[in-house]
């Protein structure tokens, strides 16, 4: 298991991971942002990747809409997610991740069949181009994130892999050790930020080893199942920002690190 954390695509995101001894970045282009300016800026990312010898461990793409109103695969966003394909290709990077919506008037099985059928394009293509093909456990615009879309889904889709972040089950009453358990065998990419939860409310994401998820029990359990993929941190709190948000990443580097030997 290696060290990341998810960051810009600019040179300084490669340079201070080189200088925190981190191995990868991880680059989210979500709904909002440009593809095609992300794409056009393939040959930089590859330049940064080379010079500071910090690879891009996983693209990925949150909060977009996947699938219409009658349960179609919408062209354009597939197309967007093929071009992201494209240029974790071109790193050599194995990881792209993405979601699927659920879209309200249609029912379980015909949204988890328009969620096999969205990811079936995505494994189709990235197959060919070397890259594995994952879904995240995040709740924002995506279903495919418990156990119950996974036996449906990646039940089918023995290749479709998963992206997993802890604070997605804890925040919403899932057992992540349970999970990790009988699921670990399909992670491709886990996420390491921080979740502190009080009487039921959740209060804030602080650095992964400052807040209450039992890393040590779920760093064994990824041991046990053989994984040997990236870990992301994910600073996302807005209490540790700035120099303190700096010293909290510096934090969890030195805490994981340990845990990893």
């Amino acid at each position: 298991m290696q060290l990341g954390i998810i960051s810009s695509p600019i040179e300084s995101s490669f340079q201070s991971a080189n200088t925190k001894g981190l191995a990868f970045i991880e680059l989210c282009v979500n709904e909002g942002q440009d593809v095609q300016e992300f794409y056009q800026n393939r040959h930089n990312l590859l330049k940064w990747q080379n010079k500071y010898k910090v690879k891009v461990g996983s693209i990925g793409r949150w909060k977009s809409i996947r699938i219409d109103e009658k349960g179609n695969v919408i062209k354009a966003e597939l197309e967007s997610c093929y071009r992201l394909i494209d240029v974790a290709s071109e790193l050599g990077c194995i990881n792209f991740v993405s979601g699927c919506n659920f879209v309200d008037n249609l029912s379980y099985y015909e949204n988890c069949t328009a969620a096999i059928v969205f990811f079936s394009r995505l494994i189709e293509y990235a197959k060919e181009r070397g890259v594995n093909v994952s879904s995240y456990n995040c709740r924002k615009v995506n279903f495919v994130h418990n156990p119950e879309a996974w036996r449906i889904v990646h039940g089918h889709l023995h290749e479709l892999g998963i992206k997993f972040d802890p604070s997605h089950s804890r925040y919403y009453g899932g057992d992540y050790l349970q999970e990790t358990l009988d699921w670990g065998n399909r992670f491709n990419h886990v996420h390491l930020k921080g979740s502190l939860i009080v009487n039921g409310t959740r209060v804030d994401d602080p650095p992964a080893g400052l807040d209450q998820t039992d890393w040590k029990s779920f760093i064994s359990l990824l041991r046990a199942k053989g994984y040997t993929g990236g870990l992301s941190i994910e600073p996302h709190s807005s209490i540790w920002t700035g120099e303190l948000g700096e010293q909290g990443i510096d934090y969890t580097i030195d805490y994981m690190k340990k845990l990893l030997f």
